[in-house]
């Protein structure tokens, strides 16, 4: 069985549940938040944070961003979202474009989509030859081991949900005047190649997951779910990541 296929996708909060462990969770992401920034510890910062997501497309990327920063001041954290690189930055290697976005120590990013283009998208639709998108594994662990080293702590999601749960949401977005930016015909055609994407996916699962950067599958059907699911394992390795940081 593959890791996909372990995500229970059934997985669901009530309404109740979900709103008082958002307060909660929200509450000591702002505490531990705050306390890397040096805020509230006399102006000693901490170790960075980088948050990356990747995942289906409408798997609720966007929903749990915005629950995990919603308690946060505007000034003490960035959301960076990538797409296809430019010209000017396909001179360069293909992490050369983020290198400039990791936070430094007491800082804290949001990465929408990421290094991990090269492995999924680029794969797929093969804008990255096999020699360059099978070298990438190794070439993004040892930069994440790297980034770890120096004590980022680093939390990465990939959004999970069913191929039914994403059409209803395709649909949806597409009859929604205000949501309808958010679908466009790469989607569509993402879609019919969800084979391939999973298969990409399982792949960057198996040779990018380690101890300094582990991945976090999160059950998307239920949007209540996940985004608790993010808050929580966030905190989770926020406190895991100020131990390492306090013990050195």
């Amino acid at each position: 069985m593959t890791r996909l296929d372990q995500v229970d996708l059934s997985a669901s909060l009530q309404k109740d549940e979900y709103e008082e462990r958002l307060a909660a969770g929200q509450r000591r992401f702002e505490e531990l938040r705050l306390h890397l920034g040096g805020q509230t510890n006399g102006g000693s910062v901490g170790p960075g944070l980088l948050v990356v997501f990747e995942g289906c497309d409408a798997g609720g990327k966007g929903g749990a961003i915005k629950r995990l920063v919603q308690p946060l001041d505007p000034r003490h954290y960035s959301v960076y979202t990538y797409a296809a690189p430019s010209s000017r930055e396909l001179r360069h290697h293909f992490l050369w474009r983020f290198w400039s976005k990791v936070p430094g120590n007491g800082g804290m990013c949001v990465f929408d989509r990421s290094w991990y283009g090269r492995v999924l998208v680029e794969r797929v639709e093969e804008y990255a030859t096999t020699q360059e998108w099978t070298r990438a594994y190794d070439e993004i662990v040892n930069f994440e081991r790297g980034l770890a080293a120096e004590g980022t702590i680093i939390v990465k999601f990939w959004m999970h949900v069913s191929p039914d749960e994403q059409l209803e949401r395709f649909n949806s977005r597409k009859d929604d005047p205000l949501r309808k930016w958010k679908l466009t015909d790469e989607d569509w055609r993402n879609r019919e190649k969800r084979d391939l994407y999973d298969e990409a996916a399982e792949d960057m699962f198996e040779r990018t997951d380690h101890a300094a950067a582990p991945w976090h599958l999160v059950a998307g059907d239920q949007k209540k779910w996940a985004r608790i699911a993010v808050l929580e394992t966030t905190i989770k390795r926020i406190e895991h990541g100020l131990k390492l940081w306090n013990s050195e």
